[in-house]
């Protein structure tokens, strides 16, 4: 990308547009991605998570965005289940956190599954903090009334198995670009009446050298690697099972991977830009697995395995679980272990607190050795 602000539509007439513009202003013209992502997605009742939109789904008619691995087949919160299941044994909890819970699928999943498993929990903790999705939870769940509860903020202390599907892809995230040879910070200017790309010298590189003289546009994973470590000094005893899409380090930060990874999703459709239809679609970006691993080691955790979503779900008897569904489940529950859909692309880290352990959902095919 050239290094002149390139001009791109919005809507000032927009609230959050406003809010956007308000906050370009008071930082003096320009602000990082990470803070632009951050008001998109979370400015109370305007930003993307924080708004009242579906985002959740399996089709676009409905209103939703993306679909996410709970909600095409039931039977990814029931082969979930053996993994927690096996991480509550062995820190002695008996309590689950789920951060940014979606509709509730994969807590009514997991739920029905423990119970049945002979392992139930004594209570379910939701954080989350999209008003609507909560509400949607709150009916999904009723039936366990007090069993599940709610929460805004991360407690001080708490214990238990810590669950993140698909949530670390929606932290902010910084833009660095090298262009004819320096480093920039790529941030969001307001020019005129529209939002548009400027770039900053900045001290900040990718965690190893991009081989290559070509422009490269990658991200920095400041937030999520400051919530892992939060995590690790808040949760007194537990595990931490994180899904999502992404890669090790040296994948990451491939020369080929000259694009970066930010990506948006509006019904059913992903494109690239994130500065249009502000506040109306999802803005992501992929999960620097090494990062996170090293992060949870620097705060005290261990790690226990790191795979494919798809040798994860093998692992824990999805294929088994599928033997009785008629051929339409068994085709959606494909979709959540076969390479080219969900298998490959989502990764699986276990990192817990304590005495480690051989975790079921890594006895083949384990990737620790590639972070």
């Amino acid at each position: 990308m050239s290094n002149e602000p390139k001009i791109l539509p919005s809507a000032p007439e927009s609230p959050l547009s406003s809010v956007i513009c308000a906050a370009i202003t008071q930082a003096g013209g320009w602000i990082g991605f990470d803070r632009f992502m951050e008001l998109a997605l979370y400015t109370p009742g305007l930003g993307y998570y924080s708004g009242g939109l579906p985002k959740i789904g399996a089709m676009p008619e409905g209103g939703s965005d993306f679909v996410t691995a709970p909600e095409m087949s039931p039977l990814f919160g029931a082969t979930l289940a053996l993994q927690v299941q096996e991480a509550l044994a062995h820190t002695g909890t008996d309590e689950v956190w789920e951060f940014g819970a979606g509709t509730g699928a994969l807590a009514a999943q997991l739920l029905t599954a423990l119970d049945a498993l002979g392992q139930p929990l004594r209570r379910y903790h939701i954080v989350d903090l999209s008003g609507d999705l909560r509400a949607r939870q709150q009916e999904r769940l009723a039936a366990w009334g007090e069993r599940v509860c709610w929460h805004s903020t991360l407690p001080e202390r708490m214990a238990g198995v810590v669950l993140g599907n698909e949530l670390l892809d929606a932290m902010p995230v910084q833009l660095i670009a090298r262009v004819d040879g320096q480093w920039y910070e790529r941030g969001v200017a307001w020019q005129g009446h529209g939002l548009a790309w400027e770039d900053r010298p900045t001290a900040l590189r990718p965690p190893l050298d991009v081989e290559g003289e070509h422009d490269y546009l990658t991200e920095l994973h400041a937030q999520s690697e400051a919530f892992i470590h939060t995590l690790g000094e808040r949760l007194a005893r537990g595990a931490l099972l994180l899904i999502d899409y992404g890669f090790g380090e040296s994948e990451y930060y491939h020369p080929q991977r000259s694009m970066g990874t930010v990506m948006c999703h509006q019904a059913h459709r992903a494109d690239p830009d994130p500065l249009t239809a502000v506040g109306a679609k999802d803005i992501t970006a992929h999960v620097n697995f090494t990062a996170i691993a090293v992060a949870g080691q620097e705060a005290g955790f261990e790690v226990l395995g790191y795979t494919s979503q798809g040798h994860f779900l093998v692992n824990c008897g999805l294929l088994q679980k599928m033997e009785p569904a008629t051929l339409a489940q068994r085709a959606m529950a494909a979709k959540l272990m076969l390479e080219h859909e969900m298998g490959e692309l989502f990764k699986v880290l276990l990192l817990a607190k304590g005495a480690p352990w051989p975790a079921v959902g890594f006895g083949h095919g384990d990737r620790t050795h590639r972070l």
